[in-house]
């Protein structure tokens, strides 16, 4: 994997830039002047990152995932981990088919959904995950792989399926690791 230098990096004009950050060479970011991204952050090869982002520090985004935060935002906080393929929307057409759909049809004939998406601190979202726009992902929140959000989850819970639901209480032992990491640091 290849990743943009300091330079190219500075050169995209985020709105905030941490240190240490990777983005791949082959990830395509747009409106980069509304994108925050904290230190220690990492972006990988074939992600499309676009909106209003926040992302936190040490977050990593792996291959192929979509972040689209639109104008009402995605927030992602520290230590999050989106696996391979994960997409998260702030906007959604309405597929009730009492209006028209796709970004070709004039909005006077729509009814999209546009609300903002947050991912809590030391949450993990498995592999092809889908998270819809609205819910919050409360801190420690673990999504297994290939599971529809469309729902709030609770703070430090397992959830998995389509749709996703809690299956059992997550481990808080990270937080000790965290203390751990963040004294080395400094």
């Amino acid at each position: 994997m290849a990743y943009l230098s300091d330079k190219e990096l500075l050169s995209m004009g985020f709105k905030r830039l941490g240190s240490n950050v990777k983005i791949s060479d082959k990830a395509a970011i747009y409106d980069c002047h509304k994108i925050e991204i904290g230190d220690n952050s990492r972006i990988d090869d074939f992600c499309i990152v676009s909106g209003n982002v926040v992302i936190g520090r040490n977050t990593h985004i792996t291959p192929q995932c979509l972040v689209a935060g639109g104008s009402p935002g995605i927030i992602i906080g520290d230590f999050i981990a989106l696996a391979y393929g994960v997409k998260v929307f702030a906007q959604s057409d309405d597929y009730s088919g009492k209006t028209m759909v796709n970004s070709t049809i004039p909005k006077k004939y729509k009814a999209e959904i546009f609300e903002a998406v947050s991912i809590g601190k030391h949450s993990i979202v498995g592999a092809g995950s889908i998270i819809m726009p609205g819910v919050e992902v409360s801190e420690g929140s673990a999504i297994g792989a290939n599971s529809l959000v469309i729902k709030s989850t609770e703070p430090w819970s397992i959830n998995v399926g389509s749709p996703s639901r809690k299956i059992k209480e997550r481990s808080r032992d990270l937080l000790n690791l965290e203390k751990k990491y963040l004294e080395c640091e400094k």
